[in-house]
């Protein structure tokens, strides 16, 4: 069994922010993934990171701020909680979202 893609947006804002966010439910299980779910999502300007969530195998729930990417761990609650948090982190670190 594959994994199934849940989420699948990408918009460009009018100030030129990309955000993209895709989530996938995974047929199982795993160490990188307790909660059955893979994501990758993104929010940049100019081809330079604002903020991004992922949990890439190998390191888990984590988040990226900033041109640097400086990475940070993230405790992952929910699906809601996680596109909750993200949208904050939108706000926060760029502003808002129109």
């Amino acid at each position: 069994m594959k994994a199934r893609l849940l989420l699948d947006t990408k918009t460009v804002l009018s100030d030129g922010r990309i955000i993209q966010r895709k989530i996938w439910h995974l047929p199982e299980k795993n160490d990188d993934s307790v909660h059955g779910f893979k994501y990758s999502l993104y929010c940049g300007l100019n081809g330079k990171t604002i903020v991004r969530y992922d949990n890439e195998k190998g390191k888990g729930d984590h988040r990226h701020i900033g041109p640097y990417e400086t990475e940070m761990p993230y405790s992952f609650v929910s699906l809601a909680k996680l596109l909750t948090d993200f949208a904050k982190d939108i706000e926060t670190l760029s502003g808002t979202i129109e």
